[in-house]
């Protein structure tokens, strides 16, 4: 593709502050990196992607409102995490992370665990806990 021909279709999505890199030749044949800022189809998956994300955040904000899953679960969905990585992050074992995201077992955590995971959020204990915090995210 020539430097002339890069698209830039912006959907809006990232508001043209994120723009691909992409090889390109330029007028005298020499490869130089150009920006794009998306094109159609490449913006139609990523919409499509992101609807998914929120579609399965709110699938999980109803279970932690009806009291299925600790909010745990849904600060994982929400920061696009799963079990594996946030129990390296924590230093824990997967079965061990798996077990906190019911409510019975999350309840009786120690504050020493709690901050554990708030921290990894960037949230406060209270904020990780509060389930009307959870209840009036708009995502």
């Amino acid at each position: 593709m020539k430097t002339k021909d890069v698209p830039q279709d912006d959907a809006n999505m990232m508001q043209g502050k994120w723009r691909d890199p992409i090889y390109t030749l330029d007028e005298n044949g020499n490869y130089v990196t150009s920006y794009s800022l998306g094109w159609d189809t490449k913006n139609a998956v990523m919409l499509h992607a992101w609807e998914e994300i929120h579609d399965r955040m709110e699938a999980v904000r109803q279970k932690v409102l009806s009291g299925e899953l600790s909010p745990l679960a849904y600060y994982l969905e929400k920061n696009i995490m799963d079990v594996g990585l946030l129990a390296k992050y924590v230093g824990k074992w997967k079965w061990t992370v798996k077990k906190h995201l019911k409510p019975r077992y999350f309840n009786k955590l120690p504050d020493e665990m709690l901050e554990k995971y708030a921290r990894e959020f960037k949230l406060t204990i209270e904020e990780l806990t509060d389930i009307e915090r959870i209840k009036n995210d708009n995502q």
